[in-house]
């Protein structure tokens, strides 16, 4: 799926996986636009893009103010009319933490980005994906959602519910229009999260961002049906 017609939008564009996505994105001709909380951290992706000779808008945005969420659909839909691509990378870790001394107020934090903001994105841009010839949603997950660990409760409990509703989503739509859904698990992938959780870690011994991107977007180019499951192991 490549051509200058093609629109992506990408969240936690600003570094890692999201980065990398979004400019693999657009080596492939499609206009990327690139959504984080930083500016200056997406106006060094931007740059980069374009000296590769790509396209990008930056779109700086709260992920967790669901009217920003849907001004910024109210604003793809009056500039490009559709959306071809969305990629759900936006997350945050949170605390590695027994369940019992989980802090309520971190684990809504968690949650509302986690797994609120991401069913209004894609409330949000249905309506563009479904304008699309082909849209197709990618929504980045960890193999906690799927196999619970001591201390990651949180986090992993806010991914399963995005694997549902990714999961849901797609089957909801796979018979009555064109989008897809797909769900990637990167594995161990040198980001800044990655170190968060495991700072011991050599950071040489990952994977880069770049691999996980070139990932996703070879599973965009070849398709697949809803919901596919990705996972790309250590």
């Amino acid at each position: 799926m490549a051509g200058e017609d093609k629109v992506a939008l990408v969240t936690g564009a600003s570094r890692g996986i999201g980065a990398a996505t979004a400019q693999a994105l657009a080596g492939k001709g499609i206009h990327v636009i690139l959504v984080a909380r930083t500016a200056k951290d997406m106006e060094a992706v931007e740059e980069a893009i374009h000296a590769a000779g790509g396209h990008a808008t930056i779109a700086p945005l709260d992920l967790t103010d669901g009217e920003s969420i849907a001004r910024l659909a109210k604003a793809v839909r009056e500039r490009w009319g559709h959306l071809d691509i969305l990629i759900l990378n936006a997350a945050t870790l949170g605390t590695l933490t027994p369940v019992t001394t989980i802090d309520g107020k971190e684990l809504n934090r968690v949650f509302t980005l986690n797994v609120l903001a991401q069913q209004a994105l894609i409330a949000a841009f249905d309506p563009l994906l479904r304008k699309s010839d082909g849209g197709r949603l990618v929504a980045i997950t960890s193999s906690v959602g799927q196999s619970p660990r001591a201390f990651w409760g949180a986090y992993g409990a806010s991914k399963a519910a995005l694997d549902t509703l990714v999961t849901c989503y797609g089957a909801e739509t796979c018979n009555i229009s064109k989008i897809r859904t797909a769900i990637v698990d990167p594995g161990a992938t040198r980001t800044t999260m990655r170190a968060r959780a495991y700072p011991g870690e050599n950071p040489a011994d990952l994977k880069s961002p770049e691999v996980v991107a070139d990932a996703i977007v070879a599973l965009i180019d070849r398709g697949f049906d809803s919901t596919e499951r990705l996972e790309l192991g250590s």
